[in-house]
């Protein structure tokens, strides 16, 4: 019994299982967040170290190095090629830019009329301004300004003593003359019979003769003298050459009078029972204009009326700087109610199947040449044209020569527009359509 009771002897009490795997389990734990936070203080927040690579071989980095030189001067030669190109557009945008852009329209061709007017001016059949013909001072005059007078009818009269003096002088000259004469005829008869008894030598019978006949001479220079001074006495009345009315005077009695146009101007006077009317007619309906051809005048001061004239001429030839033809149209006017120097508006009866052309008033070009329009060529040049306005329709005006319905009119030109210059024509804006010039058919024969 006291053996089994050595070998028995007292254990120590064994912790349970699950409270052993406790503390084992804590101490890792912590074992663990130590670990981590010795890691984070060798280490900066954020930041982590690239894995360490070991050192490339040397013919791999020349290979690097040989490429990004490369990449470098490709793309450095890009960059060259394109500010080149910027350069190159650059220029070319500033010499786009020195030249002007217009924008251009057509004329358009309207509906032809049933006649053409044209703007005619009123200019009397026969217009003179009358001079003296002899040097004095104005006695007084018979006829004023409106007066009708007849042909040879005296209009003033000159007092002239230096020519009446003059005259009395060249007669008394001519009786000497005339005397010398009678007397040298006398001595050339005597001595003509002494040489037929050899009383005297034939060189002094001749000598007579010949004194003789230079006296004959002399008096026909006399004569002429005479009649010349004569006549120009004969000056110091005025007469009207022709039937008429006078339209100015210019002198009052006591006036020093000089001869010849450079002289003062006495009268001015104008035969008014016929009147000319001068028109320009456009060069599509020139052969429309024949003599004899009738044509109705208009005036602003007599509406409704109308005077019927006659085609008397034309000037057979177009003006070139108007593409015109200039018409003579004379109108009877007994009753001197159509006063010359008048402005009227002239109608032919030759309007149908004609093309007239209108163009915008802000195209127009009002210089001291007279009305133009720019035109564009086929070389996009400036070309400018005069032309002949007739009728004003407000927004556009009646073209009556110097354009053609395909021609291309710059609208709001430049007050510095010159002939020959380049420009360019803009292009119509999205949307917009450009309007084609109408075709207008003209009459057979016509010259559009």
């Amino acid at each position: 019994m006291s053996a089994e009771n050595e070998h028995q002897q007292p254990q120590p009490p064994q912790p349970e299982t699950g409270e052993a795997e406790h503390h084992s389990s804590q101490a890792q734990r912590d074992e663990e967040i130590e670990a981590i936070q010795q890691h984070s203080r060798h280490q900066h927040p954020g930041i982590d170290r690239p894995p360490e690579l070991p050192p490339a071989p040397p013919g791999k980095a020349l290979t690097i190095a040989g490429v990004v030189l490369l990449v470098l001067l490709i793309a450095g030669g890009l960059t060259m090629f394109e500010r080149l190109g910027h350069s190159r557009a650059l220029a070319k945008e500033t010499e786009l830019n020195a030249v002007p852009t217009v924008a251009v329209v057509h004329p358009l061709a309207e509906k032809p009329d049933e006649e053409l007017a044209l703007p005619g001016s009123l200019q009397a059949f026969k217009e003179s301004p009358i001079f003296a013909r002899t040097n004095g001072y104005l006695v007084r005059w018979y006829k004023d300004i409106g007066s009708p007078v007849k042909k040879g009818e005296l209009l003033a009269q000159i007092d002239t003593p230096e020519v009446d003096q003059e005259l009395n002088q060249v007669r008394a000259a001519r009786q000497q003359i005339l005397s010398q004469m009678e007397l040298a005829k006398i001595s050339a008869e005597r001595w003509e019979a002494l040489r037929k008894t050899d009383s005297v030598s034939a060189q002094e019978a001749d000598q007579q003769t010949s004194g003789y006949q230079q006296a004959k001479a002399n008096l026909v220079a006399a004569d002429a003298n005479v009649r010349r001074l004569e006549q120009l006495e004969s000056f110091k009345n005025v007469y009207a050459p022709f039937s008429g009315v006078l339209t100015r005077r210019n002198v009052d009695p006591g006036a020093l009078i000089n001869a010849g146009a450079g002289g003062k101007e006495l009268f001015d006077m104008a035969q008014v029972d016929t009147l000319r009317v001068f028109t320009s007619v456009p060069q599509s309906y020139a052969p429309y204009m024949k003599a004899g051809g009738k044509a109705t005048i208009t005036l602003q001061e007599f509406p409704g009326q109308k005077f019927v004239g006659t085609i008397a001429r034309t000037a057979e030839a177009i003006d070139p700087a108007t593409r015109t033809l200039l018409t003579e149209v004379d109108v009877i006017n007994k009753d001197g109610r159509l006063l010359p120097g008048s402005f009227g508006q002239v109608h032919f009866a030759v309007g149908a199947n004609v093309q007239k052309l209108t163009v915008p008033v802000n195209a127009m070009l009002f210089r001291a040449e007279g009305p133009q329009v720019a035109v564009v060529s086929a070389d996009h040049k400036v070309q400018l044209r005069p032309l002949t306005i007739g009728r004003d329709y407000g927004a556009t005006l009646e073209v009556l020569g110097g354009l053609e319905v395909n021609d291309q009119i710059i609208i709001n030109p430049s007050d510095s527009l010159q002939d020959g210059q380049q420009v360019n024509v803009a292009q119509p804006s999205p949307g917009q359509k450009q309007e084609s010039p109408p075709q207008a058919a003209g009459p057979k024969g016509s010259a559009s």
